[in-house]
């Protein structure tokens, strides 16, 4: 019986691959890409059935060179990275994996929040460097108790961010063009806003949505200009969302006074000016990524692919592209 052939196109620490080969099933061969160079991701495509995708963009090229690919499986929840309009031509079907970064993801964004209010960057610089400037932080740092948190997205993560924030004692409004029921929102303390109140009133914006055609773009300068004097920007989604040249000047310009940045418009974001701003943290789009939390990830992701492979259809809150005459199924909501 032939083995299903798969491929992972990342390129991960020893854990990782450990973990996917402690995962693997049995009837199952993995091909790695060796590096970034795209000869290298082609060889490993070559025989895949499934491509298993992290952060690895997968284009047109890269399509091509796959000729027996049927599904693309995000180990995520974003697959803008992906070519959606070959894979319609194709019938290769894309799925995610909604919600499964949620925990770790929401950990970041509090992480980034407070290491914003507490410049700790730039602390942590100068006290290596032999400064000791307990008295003179005083001056920059700021607490979050008390706080209002504009959350703009309230699916997975934006909810796992509230109930981690309900500790804090901060006030947390939410945009979202989906309102939330009444009883999850009496369940995590919020309310829904209009973009512009959360904007204006926020003491702390942070973004929870998809990079989409209606979403690109949507911090732009104008809205940017429109947060309240002393906000803080923080990006746990896609780079795509907020115009950095905009944000960069308003941090420059003290209109805001910091920033956490997990994911840029372009990755990595060599020659970004939020990058020598001393008012950002900055993280390389690893908000999701845990060891912790990955066992639980390449479970469900295989699960998705063999039963997928096997005709059994994918979870309806998984698929993003099933090709005509495949199937979705059901599942209840965890």
């Amino acid at each position: 019986m032939a083995k299903t052939q798969i491929a992972f196109l990342d390129l991960f620490h020893p854990n990782i691959y450990a973990a996917i080969s402690r995962a693997l099933p049995g009837d199952w061969v993995a091909a790695y890409a060796e590096s970034r160079e795209f000869a290298d991701q082609a060889a490993a495509v070559a025989g895949a059935e499934v491509i298993f995708a992290l952060a690895a963009p997968i284009g047109p090229e890269l399509l091509s060179a796959a000729p027996r690919l049927r599904l693309i499986q995000k180990l995520g929840a974003g697959t803008d990275r992906i070519d959606r309009d070959g894979c319609v031509q194709r019938g290769i079907a894309i799925a995610r994996l909604a919600g499964a970064n949620a925990i770790p993801a929401a950990e970041h964004t509090v992480l980034l929040m407070l290491a914003a209010l507490r410049r700790l960057p730039l602390i942590d610089r100068k006290t290596r460097a032999g400064e000791w400037l307990k008295e003179e932080a005083r001056g920059l740092h700021r607490q979050l108790h008390g706080k209002r948190i504009g959350l703009i997205g309230f699916g997975a993560i934006g909810r796992a961010v509230a109930g981690m924030l309900a500790g804090f004692a901060v006030d947390i409004v939410y945009y979202d063009p989906a309102v939330a029921p009444a009883d999850v929102e009496r369940k995590f303390a919020v309310r829904h806003l209009a973009l512009a109140e959360l904007l204006a009133t926020s003491d702390i914006v942070s973004l929870h949505l998809p990079l989409l055609p209606d979403t690109a773009g949507l911090m732009s300068e104008e809205r940017i200009a429109s947060m309240k004097p002393g906000a803080v920007l923080i990006n746990c989604a896609r780079g795509g969302l907020v115009d950095e040249a905009a944000l960069a000047r308003a941090l420059t310009e003290g209109r805001l006074s910091a920033a956490g940045i997990d994911a840029f418009a372009e990755e990595p974001p060599v020659g970004s000016p939020l990058l020598e701003l001393e008012q950002t943290v900055v993280t390389s789009h690893m908000a999701g990524a845990t060891l912790d939390n990955f066992a639980s990830v390449l479970e469900r992701g295989f699960d998705n692919a063999a039963r997928y492979l096997g005709g059994q259809g994918l979870p309806e809150q998984d698929a993003v592209f099933v090709p005509a005459g495949a199937a979705t199924r059901s599942v209840a909501p965890g």
